[in-house]
């Protein structure tokens, strides 16, 4: 029997029918680390009655709220922010201050000098990639022949122009260079538009450079090449890609046209997969709508969980309203904080649609804890003291796990990614809203539920059943129609299945020596996995994973990777400022420049743009004298003749080079290592030249996601941990037990990037936001267990962890369990974000509730020291109330000693040595709360015969307890 159970009995079996006034016994010693937690409880408790005597305001007026804020939904459309570059590039990366930096300084003019290689971004662009439908050889005159009329249906297609029936055909719309449309690739250019002049075109075909100066890598792929010789001249290839760069208008009805246009060409030769500049942002909006109708099954499944584990067989005693209601509340939370953001104007980016799976999952967390902190109180009591109690004891732990939940994501709002921040504060705010409506909104419906258990009334039609079993009924009519049980040893509703399976069976096996044993193993087994899977992250984002499963832009990336990933990006090296180029020094210095770039794994030095080398071979072939600024800058024009796409790489302001570029060819980029290595090698390059210069490249803006993710990462789980240690040690008075949560944050989150290499999810600024939920959530299941550790009234470690479990293991259970049918449905997403949410969260619950029911609970036995000492157990829900019951009046520090002592009959000896004591009707009632010290009456309506008979009974056990602590059958610590 419990000391809470005995406090309980005490207290309600008696004081409420006695009301006695409070006696002048001696009050208990507080432990100063206790204050602020016994702050709460009396805080909470408080609350606790007052919605239990009122409870419709507190029902009512988050309903009323949540009408209200829910009208900022009116300005979803405009706050909606899905730009993918926006949302999942660092804010302040580094390649957007080098985009504006070559926006200023060499602008482009696409309707007169276009340059694909001089994209300063990625442009308005639609791109085919046609493979040869055997597999060998693109290039032969019938798979030219369809090409031909492929790009011909492509060009044939026209969009309505400014004026009501007029159209803008592909000339009106196509970029520009020399006065014509640009080719989609040099070989259709050069076959000039007749397949048969491909086998006179084929001998002279060389790769990677064709002609004198035309890059084929971005246009033909899987190449074979002649050996010998002739080792640069093209024998076959299995690939050719088209591009055409146009307005946005034409790209939309491009994509809308294009399919319908590929069947009627009725291909037979090749196969096309196609890809525009919009279409990776046209998948990625179009992945919220495809998972809205998830949310309904989520709810479903979430409720229908919420029901079947609160059910009881107990007519009366049934919580399914409660759970429903539950669920609710979690709903309103969300209604509540998104339509209060909306308001604000915060944008809404498409990661914030996972927000509401996992409040959802979450929010009935503290409806659970609630519900088994008010099954715990005496149904024989008031429903505002059960309410009071139930406040007293539930507040703490739920106020621990909102405290770090909702902290973990507002620290989430400090990192560089704008789709993390908007995630976080959407999160973090209904969070907040959650714990409001659980305390106010859920705590009314509780006490509502209270007054209908406590008029013995039916959970479904609500009228009144009998409390005794009617023999002469059915055994139906007495499950449906008789109710109100209570559990007659501890005055508490029936004992649930699953707790009883906790303090009988789990917690007692879980603390035998040889299964501590294997935990540990286990643990070290758990703990080598997960710091072996962290040196095998992979880092980055890939931009295909931004399109659902089944899009047509997945094709398109299968076959760029498989075909066109011998070449990368084609950087931009920029001289960023005035330098005296006509000064030899200069120019070698330059030179040294290029060729330390040239010189990278990376780089392929035959395949470098420069116009400096080529001014400097014109004018020694010209026998023309540069090493003065006026021959240098007069002579410019000698050059721009020969070459005129140079004249865009040179700024020329006030006569003087204001800046000037050059290009480099990558290699061999093929993963996001050689993707980050590349950037990472090229920037430090830059920054040892002797001469400013910058590289660039539209891709950088997507991989400056690298410099970031991992410090990033790294400082917001660093800070998170800081504050959730220190709310732990606000909140948990044990400095001890307050670092082994910690402790469990930083394992379960080692733990979740561990795995996250062995189930393909990348280090990106998507599963950033989930490592971010790891901080909160790994704190909930070890903080429950570990408050519950400490406060447990138990003797010995391993008892305080059978308790723990006990009370809250069931509560541990449902939440998790409650969280992950939250978010199971997203693993039927057909989108990477939605799916690689599911993943991480469905890691971070298992690990957290793993480490909760199994690892927290061990280790803390380890440590006896996590306990309080048995004599200064304190009961934070009665200490600083006003005093109500005769057990109140009584000094309990001696008590807790004594409990599961065994006497000199070898029986408890709290259990069989009951103190009875009269009540006012002559009616007996045990008083197994305290050992009666006082020798006042009990109230000013009793004599001082109750207390003196107490005192009799205590002076005869006395010298029993002597010769008890004399044969060393009792804790010699007590007195």
């Amino acid at each position: 029997m419990g000391p809470e159970e005995q406090q309980r009995r005490g207290s309600g079996q008696m004081g409420s029918e006695l009301d006695p006034e409070p006696g002048p016994g001696p009050e208990p010693t507080i432990p100063p680390h206790d204050n602020f937690a016994l702050f709460l409880s009396r805080r909470f408790g408080r609350l606790g009655g007052l919605i239990g005597a009122h409870p419709w305001p507190f029902l009512m007026l988050p309903l009323l709220l949540s009408g209200g804020l829910g009208a900022g939904f009116l300005f979803l459309p405009q706050r909606q922010a899905n730009d993918i570059e926006g949302q999942f590039t660092p804010l302040a990366g580094p390649a957007k201050s080098e985009r504006r930096f070559a926006q200023e300084h060499f602008p482009t003019r696409d309707s007169e000098r276009f340059s694909g290689q001089r994209l300063l971004t990625e442009g308005a662009f639609a791109s085919l990639i046609a493979v040869s439908a055997s597999g060998n050889n693109i290039l032969t005159a019938g798979a030219f022949g369809e090409l031909l009329r492929l790009d011909g249906a492509v060009q044939s297609l026209a969009v309505p122009g400014g004026d009501p029936g007029t159209q803008l055909s592909y000339p009106d719309l196509c970029v520009r260079s020399n006065g014509s449309c640009g080719s989609p690739n040099p070989l259709l250019a050069a076959v000039q538009g007749e397949s048969a002049r491909l086998e006179t075109l084929l001998p002279q075909l060389t790769y990677p450079v064709f002609g004198s100066s035309v890059f084929m890598g971005t246009f033909l792929g899987g190449v074979q090449l002649a050996r010998g010789a002739g080792a640069s001249r093209v024998q076959a290839a299995k690939a050719l890609r088209l591009v055409y760069y146009l307005s946005l208008q034409w790209l939309e009805n491009f994509l809308k046209r294009i399919p319908a246009e590929l069947e009627a060409l009725n291909l037979t030769s090749v196969q096309v997969a196609y890809f525009t500049s919009i279409s990776r942002q046209e998948e990625f909006e179009g992945n919220i709508r495809k998972v809205i109708p998830l949310f309904s099954i989520t709810y479903f499944l979430t409720i229908t969980f919420s029901i079947t584990s609160c059910l009881r067989v107990d007519c009366v005693r049934n919580k399914v309203w409660v759970a429903a209601f539950g669920v609710l509340s979690s709903g309103l939370a969300v209604l509540s904080s998104f339509g209060l953001l909306l308001f604000c104007g915060v944008p809404f980016v498409m990661t914030v649609a996972n927000a509401p799976f996992l409040i959802l999952g979450v929010g009935v967390d503290d409806m659970f804890i609630m519900i088994s902190s008010w099954q715990q109180t005496n149904p024989k009591n008031k429903v505002e003291k059960r309410m009071a109690e139930t406040y007293a004891e539930a507040a703490v732990s739920i106020t621990i796990t909102t405290l770090t939940d909702v902290l973990a994501f507002y620290i989430g709002i400090m990192t560089s990614f704008q789709s993390v921040k908007s995630f976080c504060l959407y999160t973090g705010t209904a969070f907040i809203f959650c714990y409001i409506y659980n305390i106010t909104f859920f705590g009314a419906v509780l006490a509502l539920n209270g007054k209908r258990e406590e008029g013995n009334r039916h959970w479904l039609i609500f009228t009144k059943v009998k409390d005794i079993v009617q023999p002469h009924r059915s055994y139906l009519y007495n499950m449906c129609c008789v109710g109100g049980f209570s559990d007659k040893s501890s005055g508490g509703e029936d004992e649930h299945p699953m707790n009883k399976f906790f303090r009988k069976y789990y917690g007692p096996f879980l603390t035998k020596i040889w299964t501590k044993v294997f935990v540990v193993l286990l643990y070290g087994g758990f703990l080598a996995s997960s710091i072996y899977g962290c040196t095998q992250i992979k880092e980055g984002i890939d931009l295909r994973n931004l399109a659902s499963d089944d899009s047509y832009v997945i094709q398109y990336h299968d076959w760029e990777d498989e075909y066109f990933s011998e070449y990368g990006p084609r950087i931009m090296v920029t001289i960023t400022e005035n330098v005296p180029y006509w000064n030899l020094s200069i120019r070698n210095d330059i030179e040294n420049c290029m060729e330390s770039l040239e010189n990278n794994s990376y780089v392929d030095k035959r395949l470098s743009e420069s116009w400096l080398r080529m001014y400097e071979n014109v004018t020694r072939s010209c026998s023309l004298n540069i090493d003065t600024k006026v021959f240098f800058m007069g002579n410019l024009s000698e050059l721009f003749k020969l070459f005129p796409e140079f004249e865009w790489d040179i700024d020329i302001r006030y006569k003087e080079i204001a800046a000037s570029r050059f290009f480099i060819q990558t290699v061999n980029i093929t993963t996001a290592v050689d993707e980050k290595n590349l950037l990472h090698q090229l920037r430090d390059l830059a920054k040892d030249c002797k001469i400013p210069i910058m590289v660039y490249h539209t891709a950088f803006i997507y991989y400056d996601q690298y410099i970031v993710i991992v410090p990033n990462t790294i400082q917001n789980i660093g800070i998170a941990s800081g504050v959730m240690l220190c709310v732990s040690l606000l909140l948990i008075p044990n400095l001890l037990c307050s670092l082994w949560v910690t402790f469990a944050i930083a394992s379960v989150i080692v733990g979740v990037a561990g795995f996250m290499t062995y189930w393909d999810v990348n280090l990106d600024s998507i599963s950033m936001i989930n490592l971010v939920i790891c901080i909160g959530f790994s704190v909930d299941f070890s903080a429950h267990i570990s408050y519950a550790f400490v406060s447990s009234e138990k003797s010995t470690v391993n008892e305080k962890a059978v308790d723990a479990l006990y009370l809250l293991g069931y509560p541990v259970i449902q939440g998790a369990i409650s969280t992950i049918l939250g978010v199971i449905v997203l693993s039927a997403a057909q989108a990477y974000i939605f799916r690689t949410f599911f993943k991480i969260m469905f890691l971070v619950i298992l690990f957290g509730a793993v480490h909760g029911l199994v690892f927290i609970p061990v280790f803390l036995t380890f440590f006896g020291i996590c306990g309080r000492s048995a004599n200064k157990r304190v009961n934070i829900k009665t200490i600083g109330e006003n005093s109500n019951s005769f057990s109140n009046t009584q000094n309990p520090n001696n008590v807790w000693c004594y409990e599961n002592q065994i006497d000199s009959n070898g029986d408890n000896f709290l259990e069989d040595n009951i103190i009875r004591q009269p009540n006012d009707i002559g009616m007996e009632k045990p008083n197994n709360g305290y050992l009666c010290s006082n020798f006042f009456p009990v109230s000013q309506n009793h004599d001082s015969s109750p207390c003196l008979y107490q005192n009799n009974a205590v002076m005869a056990y006395k010298k029993q307890i002597e010769q008890l602590h004399d044969e060393g059958k009792i804790n010699p610590d007590c007195p």
